[in-house]
């Protein structure tokens, strides 16, 4: 069961490097539940509508949609993700992604370094 940060979709849409880009696909294949942050819905939608338009961006949080959980915020993850966002001193959104994989005792698939080091999670990447 792993929830994905915003960096595993940003690292997939758009390196190129092609071995990123092989983990990255191989990350996907990977069996087991697979959870977004609506959080994460938002930054991949606003990157992909900046750099691809809002026809890209339609299709490609569908297509998300699609193939994982997403994890609408709620009272208590809005709760958690603050407890998280006092204690460690990172952005609004690193901290709900955080939540959303403490809340589902799930690894968080990043290299982000906001994400890493909380104690509370464990962390994975490609």
């Amino acid at each position: 069961m792993s929830v994905y940060d915003t960096r595993f979709f940003f690292e997939h849409y758009y390196s190129r490097d092609e071995e990123t880009l092989k983990r990255t696909k191989t990350e996907l294949r990977r069996r087991g539940r697979k959870y977004v942050s609506s959080v994460t819905i938002h930054e991949v939608y606003r990157l992909t509508l900046e750099k691809e338009g809002r026809a890209v961006a339609e299709l490609r949080v569908s297509l998300l949609e699609k193939d994982f959980k997403v994890i609408p915020v709620d009272a208590e993850l809005a709760k958690l993700s603050a407890e998280l966002r006092h204690k460690y001193r990172i952005p609004m959104a690193d901290s709900i992604i955080a939540a959303t994989a403490k809340r589902l005792s799930a690894a968080c698939v990043t290299d982000d370094p906001h994400l890493t080091r909380i104690k509370e999670i464990k962390t994975r990447w490609i």
